[in-house]
């Protein structure tokens, strides 16, 4: 993958410009039936990874309004743990009992499913209302050799959410700007009695994301888009992000027990720490404000919740303000039905988008839909998102599965004490050559 190089910004391995911003989650399954030339009731399939609350809520009762607008097709969904997702559904694209409709996380993965001839051309397909609603750029993330692969639902930027209440009962007054400033607030935090930092590992891509954001601080642009295309990870750089993150970890800033906490799963997660106020802050993409809602005692969005960037890191080659974002789509698989585009016109319309915004707490794709966005730390994040100098997606994303697997395992390690910095990269190195 190459980076796409613009007066304003780049934007590596096809992360969107947004008119103001974007975000989601969601995915799909196994196979299809009936006339795909429309002669006769067409049954597909769609997995999503929203299991529980107004996610769940959101796709059931949008794929129950297509189907009343579209008589004789009919959408089977199937919710599936975020966390058990890429797993399946790259078993099932590969056994050939691909899902209709799924999740398009991009980057190399996307990649690699066109490779293997796996994802429909949406380009020809997409409606004229559509493409005047969501900008030209959104669809960069889900494009390649100038096809289009999915339907952008929402742009994902990473940052860290933190509760006002909580910093200001620890006296806490600006947001930090460098890991210094954040080792001086988890300080301040754990004198209050919280954990400064949730974080769930037994997940592991949640720990990944902060060597993640170590390493858009230390590397450059272009070592990170050069490894995209060698899958080396000899630069320095690469050791350096390991290096200040088991620095930063000797500070203890995250909850206890966190190598054994769940992200995403029930009030113990990170996700619910937050949301009940027993850990301050958490690092995470821009679908967390609809996680947290789901865990608060009320399901309601968290009050008190606020966003500010990650941290700077003196001496660096990143970037500064560099930001980190994945994309979130939806692709049809290569023998879906021609329904299968209806649909993901329909879910990139903005009386959808609206509704998605409104069960996920996060600012949809639509431009016309944006309109409705009114909380004050979702538009700080598109803010940044804007203002970012250079964005990547998630690098696991960007790299592919397998080194993918290779950084969650090995920074679960190295934050267990199992593991160094060196040996964490060389778990990389070692992965990428089987890529």
């Amino acid at each position: 993958m190459k980076v796409n190089h613009t007066t304003a910004k780049r934007i590596f391995a096809g992360t969107m410009v947004l008119g103001l911003g974007a975000l989601g989650l969601t995915a799909c399954s196994g196979g299809s039936s009936g006339d795909a030339s429309g002669g006769g009731d067409v049954t597909m399939s769609l997995w999503q990874n929203s299991t529980t609350g107004p996610g769940q809520e959101f796709w059931d009762k949008t794929v129950a309004d297509f189907e009343a607008d579209n008589p004789g097709v009919t959408i089977d969904v199937q919710a599936i743990q975020n966390e058990d997702l890429d797993g399946k559904l790259q078993t099932a694209l590969n056994s050939g009992d691909a899902p209709d409709i799924f999740l398009q996380r991009g980057g190399g993965k996307m990649a690699a499913m066109v490779a293997a001839g796996q994802l429909m051309d949406l380009t020809g397909g997409i409606s004229d209302q559509v493409k005047s609603e969501i900008p030209e750029g959104s669809f960069i993330a889900n494009t390649l050799e100038d096809k289009v692969y999915a339907m952008p639902v929402a742009v994902l930027p990473g940052g860290i959410f933190y509760s006002q209440d909580l910093f200001d009962a620890a006296g806490i007054t600006e947001a930090p700007a460098t890991i210094g400033d954040l080792e001086a607030a988890g300080d301040k935090l754990k004198a209050t009695g919280v954990a400064p930092i949730a974080l769930g590992a037994k997940d592991a891509w949640p720990a990944a994301h902060w060597f993640y954001f170590f390493a858009l601080r230390e590397c450059s642009p272009d070592v990170l888009a050069e490894a995209a295309d060698t899958k080396d990870f000899s630069d320095d750089c690469w050791i350096t992000a390991g290096e200040d993150l088991q620095s930063f970890a000797a500070t203890e800033p995250f909850n206890q027990g966190f190598l054994t906490t769940a992200a995403q799963q029930g009030a113990g997660s990170s996700a619910g720490l937050v949301a009940n106020h027993q850990a301050a802050m958490e690092l995470m993409g821009a679908w967390n404000p609809g996680v947290i809602a789901s865990l608060t005692p009320d399901e309601k969005p968290l009050a008190d919740l606020s966003w500010f960037p990650f941290p700077e890191v003196e001496g660096g080659d990143g970037e500064p303000g560099s930001i980190l974002g994945g994309v979130d789509g939806y692709s049809c698989s290569v023998d879906a039905p021609k329904e299968c585009l209806d649909f993901l016109n329909y879910i990139g319309s903005a009386d959808v988008q609206k509704e998605y915004y409104a069960a996920f707490n996060a600012p949809p794709v639509n431009t016309v839909a944006q309109e409705a966005v009114t909380e004050p730390y979702l538009k700080e994040i598109i803010a940044a998102y804007n203002a970012a100098p250079y964005v990547s997606q998630w690098l696991d994303t960007v790299y592919g599965q397998n080194v993918g697997n290779a950084l969650n395992v090995g920074v679960v390690d190295l934050l267990a004490g199992k593991g160094s910095p060196e040996q964490l990269i060389q778990a990389v190195n070692d992965a990428a050559k089987k890529a």
